[in-house]
């Protein structure tokens, strides 16, 4: 699955911009501050409907302007060409289409490469909160594992009843054995998602222990799976029936797959915690790329790379070798201030920014 375009109409910085993309690696490259993250947001406000740098969407509309929109195209391994177009807008809020009508998430998904992003924003997936490493995790999972796609959905509509129905016997308006039926309903929607996370791991902490120590990581990294409950759906309905009483006097419940960490470590110390941020950075790094090798020999569909300002901590050799990752398959957008911080194999195609940009200040 290829992405042969991507135009932003108004987005940020950029006023009218498209840009035609080819197979492997595309080097968008021009001084700091001219809109080459801009562009990356753009693709990835188009594919996703959401933007990698902010939670609100309205940050993308231009000083002066009452929207933002941004389109892309993409080609399946058939040839059929699919165009996806994100908006959003002060007055009528966002949209999401494909090929000019609404759809809903699955079916967009269905329709585009799965996409990570390589920026400095996204470095919250090491060092911020677990929930930000759950939700990877899960778009991971349903990557390698299109059948299961749907097992992160599943449980978090079981938990959001299970708590509303705590809530209401923590305020005495139904009473604990109403919880029978529900603990059962979750132990069944938890267990094969706590399994398939389990499995998602094993496979890529190989690749990230040694994608990492080829970035340049000192000492031994790796991805361990953390989770809360584990075992049997028989086993998680029993550990949730021993902490009922507990449940019942948070008003929630306090144990379950909604908890999980997905640790990432450096010689045993957490690179959320001890990390200096070029070690997060390489981290982020690692996790990506053995997502992609994994995806990439499981024979799925690779994610299309988005990597802003990758090179600028990277020694030569380490360039070298990021790029030869790249070059094994799959699409990405690299960003570079300048050619000179690209190895030959990254500049064969190159877009040369700035674009058209807008009277609004680049990113």
């Amino acid at each position: 699955m290829l992405v042969t375009a991507v135009e932003a109409r108004p987005l940020r910085s950029l006023a009218q911009a498209r840009v035609e993309l080819g197979p492997g690696i595309v080097s968008l490259v021009g001084p700091n501050g001219i809109g080459k993250t801009n562009l990356l947001e753009a693709l990835y406000f188009a594919l996703t409907g959401r933007s990698f740098r902010t939670g609100d969407r309205r940050d993308l509309i231009p000083f002066g302007e009452s929207f933002a929109r941004a389109e892309a195209t993409v080609r399946d391994d058939d040839g059929i060409e699919r165009r996806l177009l994100a908006s959003v807008s002060r007055a009528e809020g966002r949209r999401h289409l494909l090929d000019g009508s609404p759809a809903d998430p699955a079916t967009i998904s269905y329709n585009r490469p799965p996409v990570a992003v390589f920026a400095p924003d996204r470095l919250a997936l090491i060092k911020g909160p677990p929930a930000e490493r759950r939700a990877h995790l899960d778009e991971f999972l349903a990557a390698r594992w299109p059948a299961r796609a749907d097992l992160r959905k599943r449980f978090g509509q079981v938990l959001a009843q299970r708590n509303a129905l705590v809530g209401r016997i923590a305020s005495h308006r139904a009473t604990p054995g109403d919880l029978d039926v529900w603990d059962e309903t979750m132990a069944a929607a938890a267990a094969p998602l706590v399994a398939a996370r389990g499995a998602a791991v094993s496979e890529l902490a190989g690749p990230f222990a040694s994608t990492a120590e080829e970035l340049g990581m000192e000492g031994a990294a790796r991805i361990e799976y953390a989770p809360r409950a584990a075992g049997s759906a028989e086993e998680i309905r029993a550990g949730l029936a021993e902490r009922r009483d507990a449940d019942i006097r948070l008003g929630r419940s306090s144990w379950g797959p909604h908890l999980d960490e997905l640790k990432i470590e450096r010689d045993g110390r957490s690179l959320r915690r001890y990390g200096s941020q070029g070690q997060q950075r390489a981290a982020l790094l690692a996790l990506l790329f053995a997502e992609r090798d994994t995806l990439l020999q499981a024979r799925r569909v690779v994610p299309l790379l988005l990597l802003d300002d990758v090179m600028s901590e990277l020694d030569p050799g380490r360039r070298e070798r990021l790029v030869e990752r790249l070059a094994s398959g799959g699409q990405a957008l690299i960003t570079a201030a300048s050619m000179d911080s690209l190895p030959d194999r990254a500049s064969g195609s190159v877009v040369r920014m700035p674009l058209v940009i807008s009277e609004a200040a680049a990113a």
